[in-house]
């Protein structure tokens, strides 16, 4: 009997926090600060309104995070044209290989000709898109920075 009761009993339950937040305030707000603090409160990324407010308090730093649909969109797009412009290169490798091996010099010399013009034209495109993407981010990468 006097093991039983040596041993500490589990009670069971969460453990206690060590400091815990017991204090409690409240205040009110008119529409126009409480759309602020709403949009305050988004763009810190925080996932908790009651440590955001404190942190504001505090003066503890806020991480404001500001996420640009557009250039979103622009640098998916962007991705998606470089990996078509990739497997576009792959391809031209297998078709002048195909070429030589299926055609005569001469004949493969001529469809060669009429690829060839297609990728300058395909050049001047891709120099197109590097001057889009260096006005973008002259614009609008370097200003958010």
């Amino acid at each position: 009997m006097n093991e039983n009761n040596n041993r500490k009993q589990n009670k069971g339950g969460r453990t206690p926090k060590n400091n815990p937040s017991i204090h409690r305030h409240v205040f009110r707000l008119t529409e126009e600060e409480n759309a602020k603090l709403l949009l305050l409160f988004e763009a810190s990324g925080m996932v908790n309104k009651a440590k955001f407010i404190i942190s504001v308090l505090f003066g503890r730093e806020i991480k404001t995070v500001k996420i640009d649909k557009a250039m979103l969109d622009f640098y998916m797009r962007l991705t998606s044209f470089h990996s078509q412009f990739r497997s576009i290169g792959v391809n031209y490798n297998q078709v002048v290989k195909l070429l030589y091996r299926n055609f005569s010099e001469k004949k493969a010399a001529a469809y060669l000709y009429k690829l060839e013009k297609q990728t300058a034209e395909m050049a001047v495109l891709c120099q197109k898109t590097i001057q889009l993407t260096e006005e973008f981010e002259a614009n609008h990468l370097k200003k958010q920075c």
